[in-house]
């Protein structure tokens, strides 16, 4: 019997999970010497890449002296929780990565709280050690503290701690005495985590995400959760309700290296993908095909945000992308909501609109970027968080805030998160920032990143996780200026835009197609503004060509996908489409905006 041993990779966001993944892989040598890999080699997708963060967990696997070790990299934003909760259930251990400066933030809470309700053995690896005012023993001590409030058990208290950094590619039990490898981490991983039981009986294995092939379509992945499940074994599946589906397997991968290797059996405790059973989600279970016994089905923390999700009906409809139909769209989503189990999608009365839940404004956004990638044409409006009536009492989430700024624009800091019903809690210092906590409603955090990097010259390090729904805490203002929109069609001109610029700022260069009521930028004033930006000068054969002065023009503010979600109003869309996003007014016209208007008023 092979021994295994299977460990996810947790952490806060950008504390160096897919940088260890990296050295592991290298130092058990999966690599050819000659073989070109990169750096983050599992952050494969070009989402991925840009933004530096993982969005997908991912599965590999290495040799380490004669044991196989299956690493789960997950992602470390709170909005793709849902990603870690299931891959978790694959897991007997965790490694719990802490950047040596940072410390346990948000993230390293919600997902380090999800492991030790499982039971799963941690290892904490405290990263970075090799940057400037870096403190391992205090953050070690903060991770203890961790451990005991989330009601460790006193075998999970009793965790081995290795320091090290992931970058240079050196482990050790001591951070002051650096070594040339990682293999006192791996020695440390075969030595506390559990090798994976052999439970003997039925067929039991819990799928807990996808894969897909262009030749072979949906593959389920999962951990073989009792007795053992062969090349073309009929079996049964087990639905999330409880409706079984008879089918058979057609064949079976476990995972090696990066890639996967074809098996004719695989056992209990091993990791594997199952080719050939149709119509499967996340969380149903393959079982026996006599006696079919469901697994306790993957319970996901609910979405706290939506979205509405429409077709483009712009004047620019159907230019930019191929599938801009109210069926294709419908059908994207469906198919999103397969594999993103904290995505939950719910149709209105409209036939071309949907209302799209989600865990926040990030788990939205790679959402809406994705399927603009794809080719998609769609308009997407305000998020708004969900409501709930608890004992006849309006309630709304409520998350934790943490902000690490430099002393002297901390009182801004906290003077936009109080008028956004936000509360301080912690204030201390933090090597030579300054830590606050607050805890503020989700609705006050939308919109406020660009206010805080904005009033901290972009030097605030901000991060957040959903804590409880609480009672409704009142009125939030909201955005302070109006916006200038256009009055006409046609293309901008350099000549109007500088006429008008002390008017606000813009959002669109000159030479750019624009509509009427399209959102072209932000007033001075807190009302909106209706301008015309496509006249040209007036040219008559008297003037002369020097005496005019010359359009000098501030460069447009251009918004990222997050920023304009956090930037629109309630009766503003983006239209997002393959080439790029405008922001736009629902009702177009002035007219119908007088008319209509009210109702987003109330």
């Amino acid at each position: 019997m092979q021994k295994i041993r299977n460990i996810a990779i947790i952490a806060h966001v950008d504390h160096g999970k897919t940088t260890l993944v990296d050295k592991i892989l290298h130092s058990c040598s999966i690599f050819r010497d000659n073989e070109q890999t990169g750096d983050l080699i599992l952050d494969n997708n070009d989402l991925e890449r840009e933004r530096g963060i993982t969005i997908v967990s991912k599965n590999v696997s290495v040799q380490y002296k004669d044991v196989k070790i299956n690493i789960i990299d997950t992602p470390g934003h709170a909005d793709f929780g849902g990603e870690v909760e299931r891959v978790l259930k694959m897991a007997d251990g965790v490694l719990l990565l802490c950047d040596a400066f940072e410390g346990a933030m948000p993230q390293t809470r919600f997902v380090t709280q999800k492991a030790l309700s499982l039971g799963l053995k941690p290892i904490v690896v405290v990263n970075k050690v090799d940057k400037e005012n870096c403190r391992p023993e205090e953050v070690y001590e903060q991770i203890f503290e961790l451990f005991f409030n989330l009601e460790a058990t006193e075998d999970q208290l009793d965790f081995p701690v290795i320091y090290g950094s992931s970058k240079q590619g050196w482990m050790s039990t001591d951070w002051q005495k650096p070594t040339t490898d990682i293999f006192a981490l791996l020695d440390t991983v075969v030595s506390t985590i559990p090798p994976a039981p052999t439970n003997d009986g039925t067929l039991q294995m819990q799928i807990t995400s996808l894969d897909y092939s262009s030749f072979v379509g949906r593959i389920a992945v999962g951990r073989v959760h009792r007795g053992s499940i062969k090349e073309n074994q009929p079996v049964t599946l087990i639905k999330r309700d409880g409706k079984l589906v008879k089918s058979r397997v057609k064949e079976l991968y476990t995972f090696e290296g990066l890639g996967k290797i074809r098996a004719t059996e695989v056992k209990s405790g091993d990791i594997c993908a199952v080719v050939g059973i149709e119509g499967f989600d996340i969380g149903d279970t393959i079982a026996d095909f006599e006696a079919p016994e469901q697994l306790p089905v993957i319970k996901i923390d609910e979405p706290t945000m939506n979205m509405l999700f429409t077709i483009n009906n712009s004047p620019f409809f159907g230019k930019e992308g191929k599938l801009v139909t109210s069926q294709r769209i419908k059908d994207r989503l469906m198919k999103e909501m397969e594999k993103n189990l904290a995505l939950k999608v719910v149709e209105t009365e409209g036939a071309d609109s949907w209302l799209v839940y989600g865990r926040g404004i990030l788990h939205l956004s790679v959402l809406i970027e994705t399927m603009r990638r794809e080719g998609y044409e769609l308009q997407v409006g305000q998020p708004q968080v969900i409501v709930k009536e608890i004992d006849g009492k309006k309630h709304e989430p409520i998350e934790t805030l943490i902000v690490d700024v430099p002393a002297e624009v901390a009182g801004k800091v906290i003077e936009l998160v109080t008028q956004r019903k936000g509360e301080l809690l912690i204030m201390e210092p933090k090597g030579d920032l300054q830590h606050l906590e607050f805890e503020i409603p989700a609705r006050g955090i939308i919109g406020l990143r660009n206010n805080v990097l904005t009033a901290t010259a972009g030097e605030a390090i901000m991060a957040h996780r959903f804590k409880a729904y609480e009672p409704w805490k009142g009125n939030i203002p909201g955005r302070l200026n109006g916006v200038l929109i256009s009055m006409d069609k046609g293309m901008t001109t350099a000549y109007s835009i500088d006429k008008l610029q002390d008017r606000g700022r813009f959002f669109v260069d000159p030479g750019v197609d624009i509509y009427e009521g399209q959102i072209l930028g932000e007033h001075i004033r807190d009302n909106d503004l209706v301008i015309n930006i496509v006249k040209g000068k007036a040219l008559t054969n008297m003037r002369a060509s020097g005496t005019d002065d010359n359009t000098r023009i501030a460069p447009a503010i251009k918004f990222s996908l997050e920023e304009a979600m956090e930037y629109i109003q309630a009766d503003e869309y983006i239209e997002v489409t393959p080439v790029g996003m405008r922001l736009r007014k629902i009702f177009l016209t002035e007219q119908e905006r007088k008319v209509k208007g009210k109702i987003f008023q109330s």
